[in-house]
């Protein structure tokens, strides 16, 4: 019977936890119908609300947004609007640090993650998974002596929190994993271990 149990959850636990995940970000985008008067929306058209249509037209705003952006008068009104944000003294500093934070991750040639680490964290002898994200600056590398790296140390199993630290590079291990892998292998908690990609040594024939 507790074998059954188990085998149960493991089966439908995923496949709750992955529903619910997906209900909670339909519903988010579905809110993007506020933004369509009320004669447009599905409740007026069709006579009740229908889930997934406000995701739709969520998608669909990020796409014609894009593609607007990426040509020249986009880019003349992109630049325009962030000049007028730059004007307000509280919005300037949340919209810019917000928006150096996304082009960091979102962009094509942005390298938020650059490698897997292996680094001792929180005390010497503990080990725990890291991420490289580059070097420090600005007037902090003034007063740091020697070779340093700035390393992420993500929490588990959500990684989007975590700590950011300064530290000697002869002090952090370079893995042998994609930061997709050493994601899996935190969100998991170190259940879902990668594969190791040591080469095999054999004993050579005699």
């Amino acid at each position: 019977m507790k074998r059954y149990f188990i085998t149960g959850l493991l089966v439908l636990v995923p496949l709750f936890i992955t529903a619910w995940v997906l209900a909670t970000l339909i519903g988010l985008m579905d809110q993007s119908l506020l933004l369509l008067p009320l004669a447009w929306r599905p409740e007026a058209q069709f006579g009740r609300s229908i889930p997934g249509i406000g995701a739709i037209l969520t998608l669909l705003i990020i796409f014609v947004t894009g593609l607007v952006a990426t040509n020249f008068f986009g880019k003349q009104l992109i630049a325009l609007w962030e000049n007028l944000l730059g004007r307000v003294p509280v919005v300037k500093s949340i919209y810019n640090s917000v928006k150096q934070v996304s082009d960091t991750l979102f962009s094509d040639s942005g390298n938020a993650f650059r490698k897997a680490l292996l680094v001792q964290y929180p005390r010497e002898g503990s080990w725990t998974v890291a991420f490289l994200t580059g070097q420090p600056g600005g007037d902090v590398s003034n007063h740091l002596k020697g070779d340093y790296v700035s390393v992420y140390v993500p929490t588990t199993p959500n990684p989007t929190s975590g700590f950011f630290l300064m530290m000697p590079r002869e002090d952090v291990v370079e893995l042998d994993m994609s930061v997709d892998e050493a994601l899996k292998y935190i969100i998991s908690m170190g259940v879902v271990a990668p594969a190791d990609k040591s080469p095999i040594i054999t004993n050579p024939t005699k």
